[in-house]
């Protein structure tokens, strides 16, 4: 019997699991027999030097029922991790998911946000995903949707990072350790040793951490600063990952915006807008936001959100565009429509905020 995608999916992986050395050993048992605590040394600054300062963020927005096309939920898990590749290839900093049915009442939102949505499901995986590996233990405790997480390609971003690798920055988890306020928390940062820092904060809570220099051979703990996330990105331009929110409908896009003064420039994507192709570059910002609509396009999350009142969607953005003009199949995938807007995107993106580096946007 032909096997399936997923089946080879499987095998490989436990193929990959179960490789052995021409000395027939496990790949897992050839480990150093003497193992000793290496100093935490970092370069002279404290701040990594992997590009220029990244003072603006791009967001993106599509609704939860991209997945619901899928019938296997093996496959469905693949898409979503393939739309969150996407993003971090596109150094996406924030992802929307939308319901564009719209829910007004509280009942229908919590029907939405619950265990059977479309939404929710998006939402866990491109969560889970984003989280370094030695945080999803702690963060995320046994959930169906989760079940076929092992088929998910690793994001491989920055804070992605191994026990034994020299870096200013680490993603925290605060412990339930006993301290004093006055000596801050100590937070699991996926070393040998946990790492003090200066804040006391409720444990559980996930935390970006400026690594200190330490001399000492074997310290009994790290040291290092609590920063916002966007520190990273804003003081060296190094891309620090994405973070995941659910808006209840269309209009909630932009209302619930974290940013302070929401997006400046906002870009919907549809068949029936402007050709790309007659677009040369954008206008600065500070603040990008692209919107993705589903099968049935965003006329439909227009229709269905009651709290907005103009007629057209295209009313809605800055540019209406069609990403993909001419293309030679039928229809397409919400994921192909996504791969081929931030491509043709990213360097009119590059060439508008190359003109105005150094602003400053909210953290």
């Amino acid at each position: 019997m032909k096997r399936t995608f997923v089946e080879e999916k499987l095998q490989a992986l436990a193929s990959k699991k179960a490789k052995t050395t021409k000395h027939g050993r496990a790949v897992n048992e050839l480990m150093p027999t003497e193992n000793k605590e290496k100093p935490l040394q970092l370069t002279d600054s404290s701040k990594p030097k992997t590009g220029e300062a990244n003072h603006y963020t791009v967001s993106i927005a599509l609704p939860g029922s991209i997945v619901d096309g899928v019938l296997l939920p093996e496959l469905k898990t693949y898409l979503a991790g393939q739309i969150g590749r996407l993003a971090a290839v596109f150094c996406v900093d924030e992802i929307v998911v939308f319901n564009e049915a719209g829910c007004t009442n509280q009942a229908t939102l919590v029907s939405e946000t619950s265990k059977n949505s479309s939404a929710a499901f998006l939402s866990r995986v491109l969560q889970y995903l984003e989280t370094p590996q030695y945080l999803r233990k702690m963060l995320f405790p046994l959930h169906p949707d989760l079940k076929f997480a092992g088929l998910l390609n690793p994001l491989d971003c920055s804070h992605h990072v191994k026990a034994e690798e020299e870096v200013p920055y680490r993603e925290g988890v605060v412990l339930d350790r006993p301290t004093s306020a006055e000596r801050g928390s100590f937070v699991e940062c996926g070393l040998k040793k946990n790492v003090r820092v200066d804040k006391h904060i409720q444990p559980g809570v996930r935390v970006t951490v400026m690594m200190e220099r330490t001399l000492k051979k074997d310290p009994k703990y790290f040291v290092g600063k609590v920063v916002s996330p966007s520190i990273p990105r804003m003081e060296a331009g190094t891309y620090w990952g994405y973070r995941v929110r659910f808006a209840h409908s269309l209009g909630a896009i932009f209302t619930e915006s974290p940013f302070e003064g929401g997006y400046d420039l906002s870009i919907g994507t549809a068949e029936n807008g402007d050709s790309v192709d007659d677009v040369r570059c954008l206008p600065q910002f500070r603040h990008l936001l692209v919107v993705f609509g589903g099968q049935k396009g965003l006329d439909y999350s227009l229709e269905c959100d009651e709290d907005l009142k103009v007629s057209d969607a295209s009313l809605l953005f800055d540019h209406y565009l069609n990403t993909c003009p001419a293309h030679g199949t039928k229809s397409l995938r919400p994921e192909e429509v996504l791969f081929v807007t931030m491509s043709t995107l990213r360097p009119m993106i590059t060439r508008s905020m190359s003109e105005c580096a150094g602003g400053t946007v909210d953290k």
